[in-house]
């Protein structure tokens, strides 16, 4: 057990890059993991899990088929496994993903925005 308290803040200073997920803390077979949005992801669906995002900083909209929901510091969503999505960032947003360990970020679209698991700051 660790017996010292994570700071976000100073996690997500840690690296720069967008849609690139880094893992910060787990929970059973969840992951806690911090990512930067800016620009506009990819279409994507996660078949077998359900996909939260905590907003940390700045606002984005999440973007599905048929609505949109506006997004900004302190509020949270859970997508509901299966429903496609899209995160869209006009300017740099940190937040915090709460999903099962093995998660791909991109779900089943894979290409050019595929981020590593596993990666610990």
């Amino acid at each position: 057990m660790n017996d010292k308290a994570i700071n976000l803040s100073d996690k997500l200073a840690l690296f720069h890059e967008h849609w690139s997920p880094r893992v910060i803390a787990e929970m059973n077979d969840y992951q806690f993991k911090l990512a930067k949005l800016q620009g506009e992801f990819v279409w994507h669906s996660h078949a077998d899990t359900d996909e939260v995002f905590i907003v940390i900083d700045g606002e984005f909209v999440l973007e599905f088929r048929d609505r949109a929901v506006p997004l900004k510091r302190g509020e949270m969503f859970v997508v509901p496994k299966g429903v496609e999505h899209r995160p869209v960032a006009a300017t740099e947003c940190s937040v915090m993903l709460v999903e099962p360990r093995g998660v791909v970020n991109t779900g089943e679209a894979g290409g050019d925005y595929t981020a590593p698991n596993d990666v610990w700051i």
